[in-house]
């Protein structure tokens, strides 16, 4: 087994809001990933004295914690009872039914001697290849799914989309948002590699079109996870009349995992 990780924060002076990690069980049997991606906030108040990254911090060790310890649980149980600890550690001081309330898209992975867990909850991505080196992209397509134009006002999001239904949904301080995620299990014989990235990682594919998944999953192949981050760099830097990068922020944060089974 081998398991690579990069992750690069979009501006020296704002922290990344990105979070990942791996683990292996003693027994050396199975392993878990886990991925998250902050959500920026807009300016201004979002009824809370913590950072995104204290958040992330939070639910993501929590995560790795009950993914390795607790085989017993689903990821859906595992998500929902991690959205639930982390609330607790800041409901006293924080006002968390505001809508920007930290928050971040969730990937997890778990896998044992016999099969692939899987959990994808807003826009980070998951990859499988199989043994025949076809890849399918397990995704969360809900924000693609919305009419053209629902994301343009930050106001009209917040009240509308974000965490409800007919939108899209984040992993906050609701449980029962584990409910929403895309799941599923897949025997281990069926996958020999996966890869997980946040959407400035995915970038590569998904903004610049500079090819499909299975495209992206051979420069991880070939390039590792930092190879991916610098070549979505270079491409952000040369879209000097922002034709593919629009409305978006120049460089985002960007994280690749990647993983041969």
């Amino acid at each position: 087994m081998r398991i690579e990780l990069a992750t690069v924060a979009g501006s020296a002076e704002r922290p990344n809001e990105d979070w990942a990690a791996t683990a292996l069980p003693a027994s050396g049997q199975g392993g878990t990933l886990i991925l998250l991606d902050g959500v920026t906030p807009p300016q201004g108040d979002d009824g809370c004295v913590h950072s995104v990254p204290w958040f992330t911090a939070r639910l993501g060790g929590s995560l790795v914690e009950l993914s390795g310890s607790r085989r017993d649980l689903t990821l859906q149980e595992i998500l929902a009872e991690s959205i639930r600890h982390t609330a607790d550690a800041h409901r006293p001081l924080c006002d968390l039914s505001h809508v920007r309330t930290p928050q971040a898209t969730v990937v997890m992975v778990r896998w044992d001697e016999r099969e692939i867990e899987h959990l994808v909850l807003s826009d980070s991505v998951l990859l499988f290849e199989t043994p025949d080196g076809t890849v399918r992209p397990l995704l969360d397509d809900r924000l693609d799914r919305l009419p053209p134009g629902s994301l343009a006002c930050e106001a009209t999001t917040d009240a509308r989309m974000r965490n409800k239904e007919g939108g899209f949904f984040t992993a906050a301080a609701d449980p029962s948002v584990a409910a929403r995620a895309v799941t599923g299990r897949t025997p281990l014989g069926q996958v020999r590699a996966l890869a997980a990235m946040t959407d400035g990682a995915a970038r590569w594919t998904e903004m610049f079109q500079e090819g499909d998944w299975a495209d992206c999953l051979g420069v991880l192949h070939k390039e590792g996870t930092q190879g991916l981050i610098d070549r979505v760099r270079i491409l952000e830097d040369a879209d000097t009349e922002r034709t593919y990068l629009r409305r978006s922020k120049t460089h985002d944060d960007a994280t690749a995992v990647y993983a041969v089974l």
